[in-house]
């Protein structure tokens, strides 16, 4: 609420004074004077002066200062004049009341506008309409209609501006083909206000054809009804008309505006298309068309939605007067275009520019943090929250409870998502994926099934996390489970689930079952082929990979980096070198595609683990332009494997330069002489190890039952159940030992 600062006492422009003999009447003129010149401030000065002059407000008066209350968001000063109006027995007077039912309104306080609309004797247009606008806008259509309807039966007939007040809530296209009707009905048609707004209210519905219709049949159109018509389309997405009615609108002599160019960058946005952006961008600079907030801020978004990240921060730059949409806008897309730190360093500046951030703000800011698991600065900004006592929205609060997830403080998140008053979809996918991307699949799963118990349904985005934590785990018997709930609850076909099953079952072990799972997709993408493809190779079926891969070029479809690791992973798992030279090849010949790290590093794991080393090695010295550490790490195993003992100390030299401190690479080292029966090497990777104070972690390995995941270290004998494991094991060996021994005493008798 806005409170009343020294101008009001002291305006700078003070009111035109009333003479000692001043008349009710007399101030009555100077307060309405003032209103309609938007003056509310003063209007509510001159009163001050009438009320020190003994002289009595009458029903004339009240009006323009509840008009002044509601413009300047003084709530509290409202009901004193509220107070006063019964007091002094206005309160039957029509117009009187109509004020208070639109100064209610505004408020959002739809139950005392209807007291006061109750209590009238005698009710014309005007209360009648101030009510239904009032509920229209409150969202309550059905119940504003069924005002409409009593004033009909009452035989009141509407005016244009009660259709109006109606129309500004409508979502639903019974509701506005009923108050088209009406306005036909009742004469309104040259009414261009009202038309363009009925306009504009069937691009909402998505009934673009009928608004084009309606847009055809009106006498005079003016720039809004161009306008309402171009966001319709622009809505759809359906750029060949929005610029066909450009066209039109300059052949007929009409000049755009801010809002017809904001609509034309908008379809740019929408559909990703830079090109036409890029050109809408040059008409408004052609046509010396002078740049406001609003349409910067669209084209900022278009550039930021096509990953033009430079032009995008220029005119960012460029513009004067950043508004908070604006400083959101830029904070939100960089977010998208996974540049969080840069988002984040927008933020910081939109704060020392004191601009006061909003709730989407601070929810883009968030996520950035949550982008980059910064916990210090996530924290830091809510603190901010904290600090300013900012109220948050719900989106701003589930990206609250993301970034404490994704930073893995569970128990803040947690905290957070239960303070949440009216929990929404988006909420509870927050804390589920959370808990489940945390490695807490068993949590995930309580929180899922509180999550249905308040008929919240689950979508596709729940299921794929869930899945995604089966998949990590290995938890088949939970990822049956939720592929049953998906069947049960019609969430297939849908392709980022079935993809996600396909990687569960993979993951899991079950290839016919997540091969079956492939070919009863409606539609495969790119991730879904590269999917399949991975999961065949990561378990020895080449052949089988190299056959879906071969498939997958018959689509039709272009492959991408993902498709080309998947299948060069393969044939290196499965040593098929020549294969994966080929593939390699391919890439850049066939496809036009650079070989990232990753590809390059597959093709030395390709060359070494066939033995190959010291041509993996001038592979490596050939396409690394800098320095890969991991990638020497391949080598230096090979090294081991094949007994390569001067390359391995050639490769052992270049680690230790790059990463002096590094537990493993010592242990890594130590394991390279022993293989070669070095021992003093191995004693000297020891000692120099100690020496600077290095510990690696212990090997582990874990295993998930019933959504527990229990962990095992090397050499760790902390387990309760140690004792009873190692007997059971002891005891499969000796039985695989029997085994073996049987079948081959079989076979000698064969």
């Amino acid at each position: 609420m806005k409170k009343l600062n020294g101008s009001f006492l002291n305006p700078l422009r003070p009111p035109p004074q009333p003479s000692p003999t001043a008349t009710t009447h007399t101030f009555n003129a100077i307060i309405n004077r003032l209103s309609s010149q938007g003056s509310h401030q003063e209007v509510l000065v001159t009163y001050s002066s009438m009320l020190r002059t003994n002289t009595p407000p009458d029903t004339y008066t009240f009006p323009n200062l509840l008009k002044a209350c509601t413009s300047l968001n003084l709530f509290p000063f409202g009901l004193s004049f509220h107070q006063c109006i019964v007091v002094n027995g206005f309160s039957l007077d029509a117009y009187i009341a109509s004020s208070l039912i639109n100064f209610y309104a505004k408020f959002g306080h739809a139950q005392n506008a209807r007291k006061v609309f109750d209590v009238m004797p005698e009710r014309n247009v005007v209360p009648w309409t101030s009510i239904i606008g009032c509920y229209s806008r409150a969202g309550n259509v059905g119940i504003a209609f069924d005002m409409f309807c009593d004033m009909r039966r009452e035989g009141i007939q509407p005016s244009s501006v009660t259709l109006l007040s109606l129309l500004s809530g409508v979502t639903e296209l019974t509701y506005l083909q009923c108050l088209h009707g009406c306005a036909v009905l009742y004469g309104f048609e040259s009414d261009i206000t009202l038309l363009n707004s009925i306009l504009n209210v069937y691009g909402k519905c998505g009934r673009v054809e009928d608004a084009r219709d309606l847009f055809e049949y009106m006498d005079g159109r003016d720039i809004v009804s161009w306008n309402s018509l171009i966001s319709g389309y622009s809505q759809t997405g359906n750029i060949r008309d929005v610029f066909q009615l450009l066209r039109k609108m300059r052949v007929e002599g009409i000049l755009p505006d801010k809002q017809t160019y904001a609509s034309a960058v908008s379809v740019a946005a929408t559909q990703s298309d830079l090109k036409l952006g890029k050109s809408v961008h040059g008409q408004i600079l052609r046509t010396g068309f002078e740049l406001d907030t609003h349409v910067e801020t669209a084209l900022i978004v278009m550039y930021l939605k096509c990953s033009n990240i430079d032009i995008a921060i220029q005119i960012f730059e460029r513009t004067a007067n950043k508004d908070v949409v604006l400083w959101t806008a830029v904070i939100s897309g960089l977010v998208q275009n996974d540049s969080g730190d840069r988002a984040l360093n927008i933020f910081s500046r939109m704060l020392q520019s004191r601009t006061e951030p909003s709730s989407a703000t601070i929810a883009s800011a968030l996520a950035a943090c949550a982008q980059l698991g910064s916990l210090d600065l996530g924290t830091s900004i809510h603190g901010y929250v904290l600090r300013q006592g900012m109220r948050l929205d719900i989106p701003a609060q589930n990206s609250l409870v993301s970034m404490y997830a994704k930073c893995a403080r569970l128990e803040h998140s947690r905290a957070i998502f239960e303070r949440i008053g009216k929990r929404d979809l988006v909420s509870w996918n927050a804390i589920v994926a959370g808990y489940a991307q945390n490695g807490h699949l068993r949590e995930a799963l309580v929180l899922f099934s509180e999550m249905r118990a308040t008929l919240q349904k689950p979508d596709s985005l729940t299921v794929v996390s869930l899945l995604q934590a089966c998949a990590s785990l290995g938890a088949l018997h939970q990822g049956k489970w939720i592929h049953n709930f998906t069947m049960r609850s019609c969430l297939r076909p849908c392709i980022l689930i079935d993809t996600a099953l396909v990687d569960m079952y993979s993951k899991c072990g079950d290839l016919d079952r997540a091969h079956k799972c492939f070919v009863e997709m409606s539609n495969q993408d790119l991730v879904s082929w590269s999917t399949i493809i991975s999961g065949y190779g990561c378990h020895g079926k080449a052949e089988t990979a190299l056959r879906m891969y071969s498939e997958f070029l018959h689509t039709g479809m272009k492959p991408n980096h993902v498709i080309f690791l998947s299948i060069l992973s393969a044939c290196s798992h499965n040593g098929l070198v020549n294969t994966g030279l080929s593939i390699y090849q391919s890439m850049t010949e066939d496809f036009g595609i650079a070989p990232s790290l990753e590809h390059r590093a597959c093709v030395v794991d390709l060359l070494s683990r066939a033995g190959r080393v010291e041509e993996a090695y001038d592979f490596y010295k050939r396409v690394f332009q800098e320095p890969a550490v991991d990638v020497l790490g391949i080598l230096l195993d090979a090294c081991r494997t094949k007994g390569n003992e001067e390359l391995g100390n050639i490769i052992a030299e270049e680690i230790f330069t790059l990463r002096p401190v590094d537990a493993g690479n010592y242990v890594q080292l130590a394991h390279s002489y022993a293989s070669m029966n070095r021992w003093d090497g191995v004693g000297e990777a020891w000692t120099q190890m100690r020496s600077l104070g290095l510990k690696k972690l212990p090997g582990w390995s874990f295993i998930e039952l019933h959504g527990t995941v229990t962990t095992f270290f090397t050499d760790h004998n902390t387990n309760p159940q140690y004792d009873d494991m190692v007997s059971i094991l002891k005891m499969l060996s000796w039985e695989m030992s029997k085994s073996s021994i049987d079948f081959i005493n079989q076979t000698v008798d064969c």
